[in-house]
């Protein structure tokens, strides 16, 4: 259907939400060993980022990475040193947005995952692929980043009164149960 690669990411921070909506961390990691065994290059997504600028498009936020459920906008995607680093917004509208921003809050949800095309790899020789260049579709919110390193490091506290009540019930129940 879309021909896309996903990259899971999780980082060593935790996925969380400012400003009720506010989100933030990195969705890639550079240097860094996927649970497929591929290492994304510095500066893999140069080419695409530019591209994506030029033609006045963004990168978009799905949920779980599917194509039918972008669920925010990611206002900031770009390279640093460390990898590709997203900033965004969950949209107060979307229902699974919502559903999301409880999710981060309660710390049920903390992934983060890359959707692109390949442009240029070179294999490894322990097994994997040196992932040099990358045509980046999307950045979604996920449950298992492939690479456990990419995860959400900020997420607002002030989110809509119903669902601030909603994850703190969720936070009291999960505290008093005891497996």
């Amino acid at each position: 259907m879309w021909d896309l690669e996903v990259k899971y990411c999780q980082t060593e921070g935790s996925l969380s939400v400012q400003n009720g909506t506010q989100i933030e961390g990195y969705a890639s990691l550079f240097g860094s060993t996927d649970q497929g065994g591929d290492i994304v290059k510095k500066g893999a997504y140069a080419a695409s980022l530019a591209a994506i600028a030029k033609a006045g498009r963004q990168i978009k936020m799905l949920w779980q990475h599917d194509p039918t459920a972008p669920i925010g906008v990611w206002d900031q995607v770009y390279e640093d040193d460390r990898g590709l680093y997203v900033k965004g917004r969950l949209l107060d509208g979307v229902q699974q947005a919502k559903e999301a921003a409880v999710l981060i809050d309660a710390g049920a949800l903390d992934g983060l995952s890359i959707g692109y095309r390949t442009t240029r790899a070179l294999p490894r020789k322990s097994g994997g692929r040196e992932l040099v260049e990358l045509d980046l579709w999307e950045v979604s919110l996920v449950t298992f980043p492939m690479l456990p390193s990419a995860r959400i490091t900020g997420k607002s506290d002030d989110i809509i009164p119903e669902i601030t009540e909603l994850a703190e019930l969720i936070r009291s129940v999960t505290a008093s149960v005891t497996l």
